[in-house]
């Protein structure tokens, strides 16, 4: 289970007309957190005013609990842009913990496997950076948001099922690896939409014939929208 951080948004100026924010998404926060923060915080706004006008707010691109980063929150009639922002290149960092295995690919759930790691190299450990550049097909954790038959996917596995999760058109357009410490390894990875950067954990350790999960993820930019200029909560 995981537990929410507390945390309430800055003093910031929200057009309920229509308005984009661009959030640095805190650790322990859900995507829906986040979006109920901006709700609470319009509704209060215009209490101030003594106006009560219902408006539509929306995440473009859910970000993991365990993840920060940038998150695009649409307000008003850029709500109707959410598919456009969604649709857009992200870039990630963060770090796999080779020689472990976890039944969600991340910290969210204890290890279940452990593996060696003396025998992996720096130069593998490289190459198999490398061929994960380009288009591939790839099957999304079952610790997901991903539908099967009209539910969740994590609501299915969190009882105890395990649906059958089909493969998705995925590309990735840059690879990189920023730090090697065995069994920790740092990355930055540049993606199209719908890229699970856990399943690339699992996979990663995969190929290097040992196993692997996700330690830290951070989202630095999508499209445009980097977090360096993204707002603090």
């Amino acid at each position: 289970m995981i537990h929410q951080t507390r945390f309430e948004l800055p003093e910031i100026e929200i057009n309920i007309e229509g308005d984009i924010l661009v959030f640095d998404k805190p650790y322990r926060c859900t995507s829906f957190d986040l979006v109920g923060k901006v709700k609470k915080y319009i509704r209060q706004q215009e209490q101030r005013k003594e106006e009560r006008r219902k408006v539509k707010v929306g995440h473009a691109g859910t970000l993991d609990p365990l993840a920060t980063g940038v998150m695009i929150i649409c307000v008003g009639s850029f709500t109707k842009k959410i598919e456009q922002f969604q649709a857009l290149e992200k870039e990630y960092t963060g770090t796999f913990m080779l020689g472990a295995t976890t039944p969600s690919f991340d910290l969210e759930k204890p290890i279940d496997e452990t593996f060696p790691v003396e025998q992996i190299t720096e130069e593998q450990i490289y190459r198999v950076a490398q061929s994960f550049v380009g288009e591939q097909k790839q099957v999304p954790p079952l610790f997901s948001a991903v539908k099967v038959d009209g539910k969740r996917a994590y609501l299915l596995a969190r009882a105890g099922e395990e649906p059958e999760i089909k493969p998705k058109q995925i590309t990735i357009s840059a690879f990189e690896i920023t730090r090697i410490v065995l069994p920790e390894v740092d990355f930055r990875v540049v993606c199209s939409k719908g890229t699970y950067i856990r399943s690339i954990a699992r996979d990663f350790g995969q190929k290097l014939k040992s196993g692997a999960h996700l330690t830290a993820l951070r989202r630095t930019r999508i499209g445009e929208f980097k977090v360096e200029k993204a707002i603090q909560v």
